[in-house]
């Protein structure tokens, strides 16, 4: 047993640091009988670390024992950008290996994560997936067809060049247009590890474009609201006007101080 009191904190800190993401249990156990505040602070800080980490590992199994519960091939579908006024609509298929998916601890509703593990996750997905495919449908499409129509689309788009042999799980409601065998999932993004691994896919997709769209018509801040009915983007429009990757059919309600949009 390694005796923590004549160690100052920062040797402590360093020393953990060599038991990698969980530190075993006697030793916490010696930080907790530490006399010193600092180390009883530190003992409760790992707890809770080790806490969030056995929690986030529960999460995955279970997303896991999900897709494995159908005993066949599952391809999981999300979009991401159905209420955006401006860009496009993006759907993502994602078939993951039940049997090698260590490498997915992580993956989650892509609304629970930040930009940066998002990225970093998606760029996981697309080199580890068995399957990943990506649907767009720009704006003026959606304005001709209605958005539910275009998420459909866009999500044929994304599982059309899949292997045969598969079962659909798609986040929501029913896809007609996917014309394949597939069970509808309510909030299926927080129950599916594939739907969660397109969630990721389809949301990062979709952010990324809407970068460079920003970099074209920088006057919309479209990098920060992604499109999205902010008042910063509405005070834009007011402004400026729509831009060619507005959704018209979004904004046939929307007055302009200066007069009429359309």
């Amino acid at each position: 047993m390694i005796d923590f009191t004549a160690m100052s904190l920062k040797q402590i800190k360093e020393k953990l640091e060599e038991y990698g993401p969980y530190v075993p249990e006697e030793l916490l156990e010696a930080l907790r009988k530490d006399g010193r505040a600092g180390a009883k602070k530190l003992a409760a800080a790992i707890e809770r670390q080790n806490q969030e980490k056995d929690n986030v590992l529960q999460h995955f199994r279970e997303l896991g024992d999900f897709d494995r519960k159908y005993g066949c091939r599952v391809v999981g579908i999300d979009e991401a950008g159905r209420g955006p006024l401006a860009g496009p609509v993006v759907a993502a298929a994602v078939e993951l290996d039940p049997d090698h998916i260590d490498w997915a601890v992580g993956i989650d509703d892509s609304k629970k994560l930040t930009r940066e593990k998002r990225r970093e996750i998606c760029a996981t997905i697309k080199a580890k997936a068995l399957f990943c495919g990506i649907g767009v449908v720009e704006a003026s499409v959606i304005d001709q067809m209605n958005i539910l129509n275009a998420t459909h689309l866009a999500m044929a788009k994304a599982i059309k060049d899949a292997k045969e042999g598969f079962l659909c799980l798609v986040d929501g409601l029913p896809v007609p247009r996917l014309g394949r065998r597939q069970e509808a999932i309510v909030k299926g993004d927080a129950k599916s590890l594939s739907i969660a691994a397109a969630s990721i896919v389809a949301k990062e997709t979709r952010d990324s474009l809407m970068d460079h769209w920003d970099a074209v018509y920088p006057e919309y801040g479209f990098a920060k609201h992604k499109g999205y009915g902010t008042k910063e983007h509405y005070i834009a429009l007011e402004r400026y006007g729509p831009c060619p990757i507005h959704r018209k059919s979004f904004l046939t309600g929307f007055e302009l101080r200066q007069g009429v949009l359309f």
